[in-house]
Formats: structure tokens, sequence, C-alpha cells
């Protein structure tokens, strides 16, 4: 059991997800920062020296921190809209690679005069194997694929070096 967590915690999915967690923790405490020490303070200065962190709505004994949750709003905001902006970049990256690799594609499609070829299977493919028999054409009898005369009507068989040619060209 020991063997398998560890195979699991190896993942590569796994230990990006660790990465990620670390640093979003890191960044949080970046954001919180911010907004509190400076986007905060500096909206107090524009609402006449308001202090959110001491906003409370008192009710009896029970004290309700609305000025705290504004100030956890905005570093929502902030850290979602900092997200936001990371993720449009990342796809903006890979829409540009996916473009260039259409492009190479296309270029590599084009023949010297400019016309569009005919994509080729890829060369890692094997080619079928030739075959070992075929129909004569004349008396429809099976016969040897590179025999010349049928054995069962005479007839001349159609060249099979010209079939061969006028294919791979």
């Amino acid at each position: 059991m020991l063997k398998e967590f560890k195979e699991f915690a190896m993942k590569g999915n796994v230990m990006d997800l660790a990465i990620g967690v670390v640093i979003g923790g890191a960044f949080q405490k970046i954001v919180t920062s911010l907004v509190g020490d400076i986007i905060m303070p500096s909206f107090s200065i524009l609402t006449g020296k308001l202090d959110f962190s001491t906003l409370v709505l008192t009710v009896g004994d029970v004290s309700i921190k609305y000025g705290n949750f504004i100030t956890a709003i905005v570093d929502f905001l902030i850290i979602s809209f900092s997200i936001f902006l990371l993720v449009r970049y990342i796809n903006k990256l890979n829409k540009a690679n996916k473009l260039k690799e259409l492009n190479d594609k296309l270029v590599q499609s084009i023949d010297k005069k400019g016309k569009l070829k005919k994509l080729h299977k890829k060369e890692t493919q094997t080619k079928s194997p030739e075959p070992t028999t075929k129909i004569c054409p004349y008396c429809l009898s099976e016969i040897k694929y590179k025999a010349t005369k049928c054995p069962h009507c005479t007839s001349d068989q159609p060249e099979i070096a010209k079939e061969s040619n006028d294919s791979e060209n």
C-alpha cells in the first residue's frame, strides 16, 4: 500500500497540484497584503478616512464585522481577476501554437508551383505487402501476381512494372 501511495504521489498531476497550492497560498498572502495595506487604506482616503476593518454592526452581544467581509470580497476579486488574466494568456499561447502547427502543415502541403499537394500518410506507416495473386482479365482465373501469361487461357497479361510506376507517381 505504501508503494502504491508513493506512485500516486509522484505522478506529474499530483506534484503539479501541490506546487500550485503552495504558489497559490503565497500569492494569496501577497494579495491580502496589497488589499489590506494599500488598496483599502487608499479607498479610505477617498471615502473620508473610513477604515473598513472597523466597520461592525452590533446586534445585542453579537458583532457582525462586515468591513472585514468587504475586504475579503476585494481580495477575492483581485485573485480571481489575476487567475483570469493568466488563463487568458495561456489560452492565447496554446492558440498561437495550434495556428503555427496548422500553418506548418499547410506550407508542407504546397508544391513548388504553388499548388496544394495531397497529404500523404505518415512515413512511419508500413506499406501494404505486395499481393501474391491476381485475376486474369480475360478468363477471370486466379493467377500468380507476377505472371506475364495466364496458364489457363494463355493470354498476355498487362505489364506490372507500368502499373507500379504509375501508382508511385
